[in-house]
């Protein structure tokens, strides 16, 4: 699943390659992907306009074209993006793909048909997008303004950190670094935090986040479709020891995701949140 920092260097990516082209053609492969929120069919509306910037919202990256309109990619689970030269190998399970005026065609894949592609010109028509937090690195985030994101909530603290409305970008894998960085029990609920775990989660956000970030900037290249975690300290390394005290990785599956955490640096019991 893409996260923040994954969606943060194909943000920067596609905005050396992209802005300024002119999408010449677009076709949508898998429909039940698509949502056409505008009054024209999808490759139609798509068709002659120029790609004037590329952002990040969360989870979402959004491709601003030159009538007003977005394209707002929510990968989801699976989905990824391919810049490939047009007419390339064959992509497994593409969805849409966008023919621009160098050359180049912009490929969306999505196998297990998950993710969404969305066509606006008004964002708070787009499912959740108006509802999400701040950013998890925005500057203007501090401490106490996180302590204050986190006070309404009553879930455990993975889940509470992976949800949008809390603060935005953050989902399961890096989810499982920050809370180990914190040494805090995935499982915990959030009333029952510290004031210093509060703390040292937050610390562990900025941190986690903003040096991933510097590492798949070294590592992706152009290679923007592939998902590089093998840097991850806990996350999907169940079984293996724990980088920091040499303990057993422990692994809970549950609801078609994966939890990774260190029982000896994050103790805790589900009857002790």
């Amino acid at each position: 699943m893409p996260e923040l920092p994954d969606l943060e260097i194909i943000k920067e990516f596609l905005q050396q390659r992209l802005i300024g082209l002119v999408i010449e053609g677009a076709e949508v492969r898998r429909p039940l992907i698509v949502r056409a929120l505008v009054g024209q069919d999808f490759e139609a509306r798509l068709r002659g306009q120029e790609i004037t910037g590329v952002t990040r919202r969360g989870k979402n990256l959004l491709f601003h074209l030159s009538r007003g309109d977005y394209c707002v990619v929510n990968p989801m689970l699976a989905g990824r993006l391919h810049y490939n030269t047009r007419g390339g190998r064959p992509l497994r399970g593409l969805a849409v793909v966008l023919h621009l005026s160098n050359g180049m065609d912009l490929g969306y894949t999505d196998p297990v048909k998950m993710g969404k592609v969305y066509l606006t010109n008004d964002l708070a028509l787009v499912p959740r997008f108006s509802s999400q937090g701040p950013e998890a690195l925005d500057p203007q985030l501090t401490l106490a303004g996180f302590r204050e994101r986190l006070r309404p909530r009553r879930g455990e603290i993975k889940g509470v950190l992976t949800n949008q409305e809390a603060v935005a970008g953050i989902g399961n894998a890096y989810a499982d670094e920050i809370l180990f960085r914190a040494r805090i029990y995935p499982f915990r609920k959030v009333t029952r935090l510290t004031e210093a775990e509060i703390a040292r989660l937050y610390e562990a956000m900025r941190s986690v986040l903003s040096e991933a970030i510097a590492t798949l900037r070294e590592r992706v290249g152009e290679d923007i479709h592939l998902e590089v975690r093998d840097f991850l300290a806990v996350h999907g390394k169940g079984g293996q020891p724990c980088p920091r005290c040499g303990a057993t990785i422990s692994e809970i599956k549950a609801h078609q995701q994966i939890t990774s955490f260190c029982r000896a640096c994050q103790p805790g019991t589900p009857i002790q949140q």
